[in-house]
């Protein structure tokens, strides 16, 4: 499954309905794991709702795990706030408060896609400096994201690792995951489900992989620049491989 808009005929759970009681609701992103983003009501009533059909804790997907890291990043950056997140029988349910902005990867993102990109750059450099790497309770190693993999492609993913410049990462980087104002300025980060321990550059990497993926080649430099770094080729490359094979 890729990512994107569900379909028109996507089924909405039960219990997403019940939450949303006589208010519209609008399935707005699908996940590769079939997960769902809904909104449900308009104007200053909306509201957002996660939807998850069930995971392994800890796993991605597992809304329980993203409670909890958006609950303890929210100290520190702008992140949604957690309302509720509850066990279904048939998934997970999780309400966060709304944040007023426009996704990244939005019409209004591809209005202006160099300013969008920069944004994406400085978002993901104000939270590499603001979260505190002894304070986060949260990994997102190489070791456990290549856990599944054959042995022998684990071994080579370990042995050509390039040297750990840590932070605390979004995790999934991507631009339908950062928050801009109606001028292209960055607001707010979500979908924090991976959020822990990590390079720099698992999230550089493919934040400006996710510009190519959304607006079209040559607006790489503008994430890079949004955040005030050169690109590293060499490590890139590597987490790209990983992202791939993981």
């Amino acid at each position: 499954m890729i990512s994107g808009p569900p379909s028109a005929d996507h089924p909405v759970p039960p219990a997403v309905r019940a939450a949303a009681g006589p208010a519209e609701i609008e399935g707005i992103w699908q996940n590769a794991l079939g997960g769902v983003t809904y909104r449900i009501g308009s104007g200053e009533q909306i509201r957002f709702a996660k939807w998850s059909p069930g995971c392994p804790p800890e796993a991605e997907g597992d809304l329980k795990t993203e409670a909890q890291r958006m609950t303890w990043a929210g100290k520190f950056i702008r992140v949604p706030e957690v309302l509720s997140c509850e066990e279904q029988a048939d998934g997970q349910l999780l309400i966060p408060a709304a944040l007023h902005g426009h996704s990244a990867a939005s019409s209004l993102g591809k209005s202006d896609p160099a300013r969008s990109a920069h944004a994406v750059g400085h978002g993901l450099r104000q939270m590499h400096d603001a979260l505190p790497i002894g304070a986060c309770p949260f990994d997102w190693d190489l070791e456990s994201r290549i856990q599944h993999l054959p042995a022998d492609q684990q071994a080579e993913f370990l042995d050509n690792a390039p040297e750990l410049d840590l932070v605390v990462c979004h995790g999934d980087a991507c631009l339908p995951n950062t928050i801009i104002t109606d001028d292209h300025e960055f607001s707010a980060h979500v979908d924090l489900g991976m959020l822990g321990l990590a390079d720099r550059w698992v999230d550089l990497a493919i934040a400006a992989w996710s510009s190519e993926w959304n607006y079209g080649p040559g607006f790489e430099q503008y994430v890079y620049a949004g955040y005030g770094i050169e690109p590293d080729e060499r490590k890139i490359s590597f987490y790209r491989r990983v992202w791939d094979a993981a």
